[in-house]
């Protein structure tokens, strides 16, 4: 059986971790991952692959910013938190995430 392709969560991942930064706070990778998978009732998974250059593209363009730190298994890691042009990028991000979604409900409703 054929994996399900995640090009539309590719398209979003920059609102999924902005949110998710947003609601959480300050996060290392891997629980950047575990709580969009939580969040979505394990419908969303984000690959390591996907997660930190799209981690690093934010840290860029400064929608976050990282720091060395210690997860709970006493490791070291990157944190991440949002920053104000990352919450302004998120109200964005948001905004067009609607209108996706309402062209797309449109479409499937039509008749």
């Amino acid at each position: 059986m054929a994996k399900p392709k995640s090009d539309a969560l590719r398209g979003t991942l920059a609102l999924l971790i902005l949110q998710t930064l947003a609601q959480a706070g300050k996060l290392h990778g891997y629980a950047i991952t575990r709580h969009i998978h939580r969040a979505s009732a394990e419908l969303l998974r984000v690959e390591e692959g996907s997660l930190y250059p799209a981690l690093h593209r934010m840290e860029q363009d400064g929608w976050v910013k990282a720091d060395w730190g210690v997860t709970e298994r006493n490791r070291e890691a990157r944190f991440y938190a949002i920053t104000a042009s990352g919450r302004r990028q998120l109200v964005q991000e948001q905004e067009s995430w609607g209108r996706l979604f309402d062209g797309v409900q449109r479409v499937l409703r039509y008749a």
